[in-house]
């Protein structure tokens, strides 16, 4: 009895959003997860948190502030957490077991970066069959050496749209187009 959805939100954690690592339209980005979460909550699905331990490399230490969630999400005693230790969420973590536990397979991706945890995520998400909806307008990033955050978003979306999928499938979704589909159930 799978088909549950779960809302997956990765590294939103205060030590990825400083003055010196700026990532874009934070508030907007925190605003739509805030809300996708109230509605997956509201339908009696899923909503992970996945914190970055970075114990190891002493940095992201658990219970240290560059750990801690911004303060601005919104956070419920019923949501699930989960660490994570590389940047595919997957590895070495819970999150497997906790998904086979709760029947879910079907997976919606927002967070932090872009370019690093979340697109490991997919990819690796994509390997395990689930059906994954990325958040078109829930992930951020940062500004590139070479290429400005707002355009590695624009490509990394791009990129997901034109995955081939395999046994699940693969959509990029904007947030308002969601939110309806969540509204409507």
């Amino acid at each position: 009895m799978k088909n549950r959805k779960a809302l997956l939100i990765i590294d939103m954690q205060k030590g990825s959003f400083t003055s010196k690592t700026p990532r874009y339209d934070t508030k907007g980005v925190v605003s739509r997860i805030n809300i996708l979460a109230q509605l997956f909550r509201a339908s009696d699905f899923s909503v992970f948190f996945i914190q970055h331990d970075g114990t190891k490399t002493n940095e992201f230490v658990p219970n240290t502030t560059e750990w801690e969630l911004l303060d601005d999400l919104k956070v419920k005693a019923t949501d699930v957490f989960i660490d994570k230790y590389a940047n595919d969420i997957f590895y070495k973590s819970k999150l497997q077991s906790k998904l086979n536990d709760l029947n879910i397979d079907e997976l919606f991706i927002t967070g932090c970066a872009t370019d690093f945890c979340v697109a490991s995520t997919v990819q690796s998400a994509l390997t395990k069959d689930y059906n994954i909806t990325v958040i078109e307008d829930g992930h951020t990033t940062g500004d590139r050496p070479h290429l400005e955050a707002k355009k590695v978003i624009e490509h990394y979306n791009w990129v997901w749209q034109n995955m081939i999928p395999t046994n699940g499938k693969i959509e990029v979704k904007n947030f308002e187009c969601i939110k309806n589909d969540l509204m409507r159930h």
